[in-house]
This record gives structure tokens, sequence and C-alpha cells, in this order.
């Protein structure tokens, strides 16, 4: 079973992930994919369970001036190779007006957490079978990144005062 984590410990998945639309919606909280929730936002959106996951490969600019008010966009990361949901996860953080949970999915392993928190996600759906403890470990990778990123936005030379 897949465990929920976020920087501080492990949480309980109270969101349903939909990847094929039947004939009707489950109960609950419930994540569907973009295009679908773009496609029939207003009745989703009387809803109010609702939140979307995104593919790393879409368009994200039709949901840009839309998103903000979802709860939860997840985003999938279907291999370890492909980092697009990277890239993804810092446009909606920067170019939206997006405040809710940025969740990441999929091929979620213990190295990339690290990074992914820098480009803004809060939660991280592990891959079936790794430790949540170990990853917990994994935010603490690095003491002091150079980048800047989505959670550091002064490059090291600002953070670092040194003594004269």
């Amino acid at each position: 079973m897949q465990k929920l984590i976020n920087h501080t410990g492990v949480l309980e998945n109270n969101w349903t992930l939909v990847e094929e639309i039947q004939t009707e919606l489950p109960s609950g909280n419930i994540l569907v994919p973009a295009p679908y929730w773009l496609e029939n936002r207003e009745a989703l959106t009387k809803r109010g369970n609702v939140g979307i996951w995104l593919t790393s490969d879409i368009e994200l600019a039709p949901f840009l001036g839309l998103i903000s008010e979802l709860p939860v966009i997840a985003i999938n990361f279907p291999a370890f190779a492909n980092g697009r949901g990277y890239s993804l996860a810092r446009l909606v953080k920067e170019r939206s007006d997006f405040k809710g949970e940025l969740r990441a999915f999929g091929d979620v392993l213990l190295d990339q957490l690290f990074f992914m928190k820098r480009c803004g996600f809060d939660t991280y759906l592990l891959k079936d079978g790794l430790s949540e403890q170990k990853a917990l470990d994994f935010f603490a990778t690095f003491s002091d990144p150079y980048q800047l990123a989505n959670d550091l936005t002064d490059p090291l030379f600002r953070r670092k005062h040194t003594a004269v």
C-alpha cells in the first residue's frame, strides 16, 4: 500500500485518484484527470470535493487562471527518468495563485524527495514498498543548496555572511 507523506510525517490519504472516468464518479474526495475537470468544471465545482491530476506532458496554460481555488493538484511521475513533473510543479506555483496542496504521485522514489520539495510539492505518494521513515530522512539530504527554487528565493551568497 502506498504511503502519503509530507515533509514532517506520514499522512492519511483521503483523496481517491480517478484514472478513468466511468459513468458515475465515486463519492468522497476525488482527483480527476485535468482535461475531464476542464470540460466539466461547473458541475465539479458545485460538488466541492474535487481536485485534479496532471500528466507530465500536459499544456498548463488553459488551466492557469482556473486552478487557484482547487484544494489539491496532483502531478504524475510516470517513470523515474521523466522529470517534466518538476517543471510542471514550478509552473503551477509560480504562474498561478494556487495555494492548495501540490502532490507528487507515480514513480516517486526516495532520492527525488528533496528536489520535489524544492520545486514546491507539499505531499508525496510514495511508490509501493518504500519506507516512509527512510523517505522522511531524505528531506535533509542537503543542508544549504546553492540554487534558487520555490523554497529559497535568495541565492547562497545572500544567505551566507562571512566574518571580516
